[in-house]
């Protein structure tokens, strides 16, 4: 029964080969989609799932109450970390103190390699990190490893890239050229899917030696890639330990900054999915975007289901008879019911095996879109993917099949036989216009989620920062020795192709950022809100190309002596003229020195767009000097990066050169967006590709059983263009009805995505006017084809054909 059932299906499906076909695309394209979307979200929902104790790991961070969800930050105070430990002794608290760019050298003489690690993957790590997070120890112990001063911990491949396959235990790696470090572990590689991608730990114990950005003393000022994680004991909840944390900010912080300070718990499990506050692999996604990505899969393998049964039961007239000759033989409906299904199976079946080597093929360019990390992946070997597919298999053949199934089935015999079946009956006709209304308003959701999309990235690329971001490059300074820094200076200020240099802690927009505390005029009491500082020379104004809206620009020192603010800071105070704020006195952090205010620049964006501009205060500290920043003239050479270089190595002859685009550094901080945005633009056009096939297999079937009318309404006088409009009159309609459905819709989604943003672009009508235009646009082309060929052809042939 089966045999005949398949030697049934293929013999009809052959018959019908170019209907056939479109659905075996349309199906391919869509479960193809779905297995790439499937791999994607189980790859974002993995993060750090490997840790036993993940659900009762937190990481601790500080909120300014007045801020609600955009003054988390995540850098903590160093004292912060001996006072959890000495009120909360039930609690596992580790402080996590990852680097930014850092060399590493091997060996010494002639034989020495030198390696730049990239930021965040070095971290001093405090022993305890080990009782919260897992690791499989190939050699040495949590216990032991990072317990001593000078010890550190590589991953597996980071030893085999030091010591090849020497045994790495007890040599020796040397940090930023500034202290040795002896390896007394080797773990296995994180996983990609971490937000710890540590793959050198030093020893904590060595921090305060090794000269970081550190004040062990200082409740005020923080690092954003200093980072306390606690584990709670598992009779302790959240929100009990955060009413604790209320108490400890009150025990440990003055009243004023109490007032407006709290410190709160971030759950491990969802650092992944907060887009608020960042993370050491520099990777978030929003849980709102993961569904948004599994509807998107959904609506595309609806939208190739919903072909199937409009192609389906347009065809039903051509199965009329042949379901009446096998009712009259004995065929009961569930026979045909059985038949039927059989048929969408194996079509789905065909489709399935396409779609996965359609993923297959392209997984490794979605991946390269996304940034996941498919090296070895073959799907036909993974059993997650494979039941996922099985499930696919079920629930698509029962949603593609069961409706043609149904009323093909149900046809009755004497009217099948007489051919008095029709398949332009108000009922069927119905469906099959609000089958298209349905595909065409997923896909205008799409299509107008993508335009809002892209409107919101060359938004980005085109606000005024409030600096000059090009023709800048940056590169990281290694040491601020006596008269190195003047050195470098002086070497490369006699190139021609440079037109400023500035040395600072930081470009004007940075990734990292250091945050204050600071007292007003002759206030006792530190503000109920911090500052960004921007430690730099008196060449950085120029060299970024900030304003100054008042006063002037600091005179030159190593210390601070003065300071420039921003006009948000002014605004802060109360003061509406920027200029009235000059002459004012700070005191900045845990210094005792009030120094005047002699300037104000106009507001510049400090943090990416996710944030707004906040107080920031220029002063002069030579110490914390770590970058060069290079205004690089108009008409610079090609070549101008190389001797740059050259003039770099004669200062920093033990460091490796290394440099960015500042533009490119910039456009980083919205990879992930512009990434997705990627992702939706192609599947975007696979939705309405596959909308476009279903459309034009159903204007073929129409017009190949109108072809008597067509006939009869061109001998009565009707013009091709009369043909033409026939055709295309309903169908633009039911794309318009469609528009309609779609448009509040994809507005309310994507203003949901937007809120995600502090600088955001205004949804405007045209883009709901674009996308409706285009969907018509792209309906007619789809339509052209067949109602043209229908109207061109002779009256005479089509009278002829029935």
């Amino acid at each position: 029964m089966i045999k005949n059932y398949l030697t049934t299906s293929f013999r009809n499906l052959r018959r019908n080969w170019n209907f056939t076909l479109i659905n075996i695309t349309g199906l391919t394209l869509g479960l193809a989609c779905c297995l790439l979307i499937f791999f994607t979200v189980r790859y974002e929902l993995s993060f750090d799932q490997q840790h036993k104790n993940i659900d009762r790991v937190y990481r601790v961070l500080k909120h300014a109450k007045g801020e609600n969800e955009k003054g988390y930050a995540t850098g903590m105070p160093l004292p912060a970390l001996g006072a959890l430990r000495n009120d909360f002794p039930e609690s596992q608290i580790s402080c996590t103190y990852a680097v930014r760019q850092t060399l590493v050298t091997i060996g010494e003489g002639p034989n020495r390699k030198k390696y730049s690690q990239q930021a965040n993957t070095v971290s001093f790590i405090d022993p305890q990190y080990f009782r919260l997070f897992d690791y499989n120890w190939i050699k040495g112990s949590a216990a032991s490893s990072l317990k001593n001063p000078g010890t550190v911990v590589l991953s597996e491949t980071q030893a085999k890239t030091y010591f090849g396959n020497a045994d790495p235990m007890g040599k020796t790696i040397r940090v930023n050229n500034h202290k040795d470090f002896v390896v007394t572990g080797i773990v296995q590689d994180p996983p990609a899917t971490t937000n710890f991608p540590f793959t050198i730990m030093l020893s904590f114990a060595s921090l305060k030696d090794y000269g970081a950005f550190t004040n062990w003393d200082d409740w005020d000022s923080s690092y954003g890639g200093g980072q306390i994680y606690m584990m709670l004991p598992e009779h302790v909840s959240e929100d009990k330990m955060e009413q604790q944390l209320v108490s400890f900010v009150k025990k440990y912080r003055e009243p004023k900054h109490a007032a407006v300070e709290e410190y709160v718990l971030q759950a491990v499990n969802n650092i992944h999915f907060d887009t608020k506050t960042s993370n050491y692999s520099g990777r978030t996604i929003s849980k709102g975007m993961i569904w948004a990505m599994v509807l998107v899969g959904v609506f595309i393998l609806i939208t190739a289901c919903v072909n199937f049964i409009n192609l389906a039961t347009a065809q039903a007239l051509r199965r009329a008879r042949e379901v009446g000759v096998r009712k009259v033989l004995g065929s009961t409906r569930g026979q045909l019911l059985r038949q039927y299904f059989s048929e969408t199976a194996v079509i789905t079946v065909l489709s399935v095996v396409l779609a996965l080597i359609v993923a297959q093929v392209v997984l490794s360019n979605v991946a390269n879109i996304l940034n996941i990390k498919s090296e070895g992946v073959v799907f036909v070997t993974d059993a997650s993917v494979m039941a996922f597919l099985a499930v696919l298999t079920i629930i698509t053949t029962g949603l593609a099949g069961f409706y043609p199934a149904m009323v093909v089935s149900g046809y009755q015999p004497i009217l099948a036989l007489k051919g008095k079946m029709r398949t332009s009956g108000r009922g069927q006709t119905s469906l099959r216009s609000g089958l298209i209304v349905l595909q065409f308003t997923i896909s205008q959701i799409v299509l107008i989620g993508t335009l809002i999309a892209y409107s919101q990235m060359k938004y980005f690329r085109t606000l005024d920062l409030g600096f000059q971001k090009d023709e800048i490059i940056s590169m990281p300074i290694p040491g601020q020795g006596a008269g190195v820094l003047e050195g470098l200076y002086a070497k490369l200020r006699s190139e021609p192709g440079i037109k400023s240099m500035s040395y600072s802690a930081f470009t004007p927009m940075s990734g990292s950022n250091w945050q204050t505390v600071f007292k007003y005029e002759n206030d006792a009491e530190f503000l109920d809100f911090e500052v960004v500082m921007r430690p730099a020379d008196t060449a950085y104004v120029r060299t970024y190309g900030l304003k100054l809206a008042a006063g002037r620009m600091y005179l030159p020192a190593d210390t601070m002596r003065e300071f420039v603010v921003n006009e948000a800071f002014a605004k802060k105070l109360g003061f509406k003229n920027p200029a009235d704020i000059l002459g004012k006195r700070l005191t900045i952090g845990g210094s005792n020195y009030k120094l005047p205010i002699v300037g104000v620049v106009k507001n510049f964006n400090t943090y990416s767009l996710h944030r707004e501009i906040i107080p920031c205060v220029l002063t002069t500290d030579r110490g914390n000097y770590s970058t060069l920043g290079i205004k690089l003239a108009a008409n610079a050479d090609a070549d101008q990066i190389e001797r740059i270089e050259k003039v770099w190595a004669t200062t920093f002859p033990d460091y490796l050169f290394s440099y960015t685009f500042l533009d490119q550094t910039l456009n980083s901080f919205y990879e992930k967006e512009s990434k997705l945005f990627d992702l939706f633009k192609i599947l975007t056009g696979i939705a309405i590709f596959i909308g476009c096939l279903g459309l034009y297999g159903v204007v073929a079937f129409m017009a190949e059983s109108r072809t008597k009318e067509m006939g009869i309404r061109k001998a009565v006088g009707a013009s091709a263009f009369n043909i033409f409009s026939l055709f295309s009159a309903d169908f633009v309609k039911l794309v318009v009805i469609a528009l309609v459905i779609a448009s509040p819709v994809a507005w309310y989604i994507m203003k949901g995505w937007l809120e995600d943003f502090t600088y955001q672009v205004q949804i405007s009508a045209w883009l709901y006017v674009a996308a409706g235009l285009g969907a018509v646009i792209i309906a007619l082309i789809t339509i052209s084809f067949q109602s043209i060929k229908a109207a061109l052809v002779n009256p005479v042939t089509s009278l002829r054909s029935e």
